[in-house]
Parts: C-alpha cells; sequence; structure tokens
C-alpha cells in the first residue's frame, strides 16, 4: 500500500460522526492536493475492507456526489443519521459540518506517514 493510499485510509476513518469531508481536503492533507480522483478510487475498493465512513466524503460543492440512487440514499440516510442537514439536491453546509483538521493532528496518529 502507498503512504498516500494510507493516509487517506487514516484520515478517512478519524473523520468524526456528524461531520465531512471533501474528496480534495483529504488529498492534499494526505500529500497529493491533485489526487481527489484517487480518493474516489481508494473509498471504492477499500471502504469495506477497513471499514471506511464513506458517507462522510462529499465534493468539494458540499453535495453527495454519487450517481446511483441506492447510493446516493444510503449516503443521505447515514449523514442524516449522524444528524447532518442534508439540503435540496443533497447539499450539505460545508461552514457548519466540514472537518478541518490540522496536520498535527493527523500526525499524532501512529498510521499517517507525512
Amino acid at each position: 500500500m502507498t503512504p498516500f493510499t494510507q493516509n487517506v485510509i487514516e484520515i478517512i476513518r478519524n473523520i468524526p460522526e456528524g461531520k465531512v469531508m471533501t474528496y480534495g481536503q483529504i488529498a492534499g492533507l494526505a500529500g497529493s492536493p491533485r489526487a481527489a480522483r484517487q480518493v474516489v478510487r481508494i473509498l471504492h475498493s477499500m471502504s469495506k475492507k477497513h471499514r471506511l465512513p464513506w458517507h462522510r466524503v462529499i465534493n468539494a460543492k458540499g453535495q453527495i456526489a454519487l450517481q446511483d440512487d441506492e447510493s446516493y440514499h444510503d449516503q443521505l440516510l447515514s449523514l442524516e443519521a449522524e444528524g447532518i442537514d442534508v439540503g435540496l439536491n443533497g447539499v450539505i453546509d460545508l461552514i457548519k459540518y466540514q472537518w478541518n483538521p490540522s496536520i498535527q493532528e493527523l500526525q499524532s496518529d501512529d498510521n499517517f506517514l507525512i
């Protein structure tokens, strides 16, 4: 597993209940600011194996980005169950719900490699 992939997994694993992060935000904190699509791939391929709270990751516009109706509704219901208000078109208020950890917070996790 690459250090970037390991960092992405650790960041997602640590998103607190009731908070969200964006794909690009995670990519930047993991060490590759332009790798948002790579974060999508990691989520798609490793969420079940690593029991990641995949539903807490949204796009830069603050929206649920999933196109599949079933997955979209799973994410919507999971976020609402954590107390996150989801508006029309799956929009989430990033000012209210976005988690912004510092790099120092992440580095305190022994599994974070940067």
